[in-house]
Formats: C-alpha cells, sequence, structure tokens
C-alpha cells in the first residue's frame, strides 16, 4: 500500500529536533521558523514537556470522558488564569477543525439560527462545517454545505452591519490574525465593531485563534490587540507543542447540558499533559512577552531589506510580502542557508510561525540570509 498523494513534499526528513532547530538523515541541521505550521510553541523538545508526557505515559495514557480526569480540570484553570478568561468554560477535543466544528454548532444551538459571516481570504478547517466558511472552493467537495455563510470582505465594517441587521446569523467568525491567507490582521475598529454589532443583534462572536493565539501574537490571543472579548475562542496547533489537541473556550452565557456535545479522544491524559506543560512553560519563561518584544526587533530589522513590500503581523507571527514570488526564496533559504520558512495562500508572502523561544541571534542569522537571498549584489 501506498500513502494517498496529497502533500507536496520537501526532500528533507527531519529525524531530531531540539529548540529551534531540526536535524535531518544526513546530519543537516536547520533553522525551523516554521514550526510545523505555528504548532511548536515552547520549542521542539523541551525538556519540562517531555518529562511531564513521559511520566504522564507511564502511570495512564488514556480513558474515556466518562470518568474524573483531574488533568482537564489543572488545565481548564491554568489556561483560564493565564489568557484572562478565567470565567470562560473549556470544551477539550483533538484538532482545530474539530474545535470550529464545536464551536459553529454551540454558537447555533445558542441562537437557533444557522447563518454565518466568514472573511475573504478565511482559513478555519477541512470538516464540513468549517471548510464551508474557509475561503478556498477548491476543498470544498459536493457534499459539503455552504449556502449558510455569507462572505464579506476583510475589514467590511459596513457589509458586516448589513448582514447582521437581518437577525438571521449565529455566529461571525474572524480570525486572530489570517494565517493561511497571508498574515492580515483585523483591524481595532473591524473588531471592535463586530463585538458592538454581535452584542446587538444577538450573534455569537467567535474568534479563531487556532494559528495567532498561545502567546504567538505577544498577546495570549491575537484578539486581544483589539481589547475585545470574544464568546467563543477556538484553540489548537501551539496548544499542545505538537501533541494532538483542541480545544473551545466558552462564555458563561453558553448553557450545556449532557450529549450536547462530544469526543473520544479529546481530552485525554497525554494531550492534558502536554497542555499543562506547555501553559507551564509560556508562564515560567515569560515567552509571551519575549515574543511581543522579538517581533518588535524583528519587523524594524526586516523593514531595512529592499525587496520586501509590507511586512504584516505582530510578534512572532510575521508574513513579509515581497516582490516577487516567495516560493523561490523559500526554497533558496532551505537549500543554501538550512533555514525553514512558510508560505501562504499569498504567493509573494513570506511567513515565519518559529517557536517562541526563538533567540536574537537565531533572528540575525536569519536576516543576513534574507538579505543575502533577496539582495546577492548588495549582501
Amino acid at each position: 500500500m501506498n500513502l494517498f498523494n496529497v502533500y507536496p513534499l520537501f526532500d528533507i526528513e527531519p529525524v531530531k529536533a531540539k529548540d529551534c532547530y531540526i536535524w535531518d538523515q544526513e546530519g543537516n541541521k536547520i533553522l525551523d521558523l516554521y514550526g510545523g505550521h505555528a504548532v511548536i510553541s515552547i520549542g521542539h523538545s523541551h525538556p519540562h514537556y517531555v518529562q511531564k508526557v513521559s511520566e504522564q505515559l507511564g502511570l495512564i495514557g488514556f480513558y474515556s470522558n466518562s470518568v474524573q480526569n483531574s488533568l482537564q480540570k489543572e488545565l481548564a484553570s491554568k489556561l483560564g488564569e493565564l489568557s484572562g478568561y478565567p470565567e470562560h468554560e473549556l470544551f477539550l477535543c483533538n484538532s482545530g477543525a474539530e474545535a470550529m466544528e464545536n464551536a459553529l454548532k454551540l454558537a447555533s444551538f445558542h441562537t437557533d439560527r444557522k447563518k454565518v459571516v466568514m472573511l475573504v481570504g478565511a482559513f478555519h478547517g477541512r470538516t464540513s462545517g468549517a471548510v464551508a466558511i474557509t475561503d478556498n472552493p477548491k476543498i470544498q467537495a459536493p457534499v459539503n454545505p455552504v449556502d449558510h455563510v455569507i462572505r464579506i470582505d476583510f475589514d467590511d465594517e459596513v457589509a458586516l452591519e448589513k448582514n447582521l441587521s437581518q437577525g438571521d446569523v449565529c455566529a461571525v467568525v474572524i480570525e486572530g490574525m489570517q494565517g493561511v491567507g497571508g498574515v492580515f490582521v483585523p483591524s481595532t475598529s473591524f473588531l471592535q465593531k463586530a463585538r458592538s454589532l454581535c452584542d446587538q443583534y444577538g450573534t455569537v462572536l467567535i474568534m479563531d485563534e487556532i494559528q495567532s493565539g498561545y502567546g504567538r501574537s505577544g498577546k495570549f490571543f491575537a484578539h486581544q490587540h483589539a481589547g475585545i472579548e470574544a464568546d467563543l475562542i477556538t484553540l489548537a496547533k501551539g496548544m499542545g507543542n505538537g501533541f494532538p489537541i483542541g480545544g473551545v473556550m466558552i462564555a458563561p452565557k453558553f448553557e450545556s447540558w449532557f450529549g450536547m456535545l462530544g469526543t473520544t479522544f479529546g481530552g485525554n491524559h497525554l494531550a492534558c499533559a502536554a497542555g499543562i506543560a506547555v501553559l507551564d512553560v509560556l508562564k515560567d519563561e515569560k515567552l509571551i512577552e519575549h515574543a511581543a518584544k522579538l517581533g518588535d526587533y524583528l519587523k524594524k530589522r526586516l523593514e531595512a531589506i529592499p525587496g520586501i513590500k509590507e511586512i504584516r503581523g505582530h510578534g512572532l507571527m510575521l508574513g513579509m510580502q515581497l516582490n516577487s514570488e516567495a516560493k523561490p526564496v523559500r526554497l533558496q533559504l532551505l537549500k543554501d542557508h538550512k533555514i525553514f520558512t512558510g508560505s501562504s495562500a499569498q504567493k509573494e508572502t513570506l511567513r515565519l510561525l518559529p517557536p517562541l523561544s526563538m533567540t536574537e541571534e537565531m533572528a540575525d542569522e536569519f536576516i543576513h540570509a534574507l538579505q543575502e537571498v533577496l539582495n546577492p549584489a548588495i549582501a
């Protein structure tokens, strides 16, 4: 049997990883500034993370959600404290797409409505409900219904109010920063308007922080830069530092009932141990504050490089729009400089999503390499 061929693959196989570096089969050391789609939040193979997961595996790795699991309560408590959402409740699942599916169900149950407003360029997942609000018709199969979805332009406050005023929208879904779309950041004005309109028309505000959350933006959630609170917040990626885990943070106004949501593997003992370890390291090593400072440093240095048209994002989620396509630049950075970076749907945008433990020295290494690739004559 062969693998189903749906991924374009780099000719590289990582076999070892530590902090911000991976090593391939030939022993090449590669600076990882992509973190496997923003998944590696506290650094590869962090000692505290390895210890917590290993210890838990030696005790009990899994049991279903039909029994007590104090690790779930510890994870929820620490997440509420560090994120600034102590009054929200937590539903644990396995991935970002699953988190979005459950957030949409919660919004629909709560409002008894079905329409959803999404933004141009959005990416919310590949499962049925999530892919319907993802701005990529190519990955929407005929079985995926999309007739309940309203697509509006990015930051279009007029269109948002026009649609919400109809009174039949259950949720507005916004990424804290668009990841796959090219690191586009919703304006503070738009987010604040979305919050007030959702309050006015009884619509649920869902913030998708699957990629932009967990400290990556220099705040725990990217939407906190706009000073707003969300009704539902979807989580995954950096939540487990590589272990599959996702979640939905749920405002107190939502009422639960037995059987409303469910999952077999969500919130299992190993996943919770990984999630707790991530929160411990984020707090103890002050990685959120570090991400904010290093992001500012990177932006200032990158602004001086010819060939970069625009720099978007906050903290350690940055998109550099180049004067030409980013793919050849990515390939040259990997081949000649052993640096792994990311792409996006916006072909001229190079994405940085490194572990939050990235250092200033690593930033300088990347900046020097990017200068050489973009401007070989003056490097």
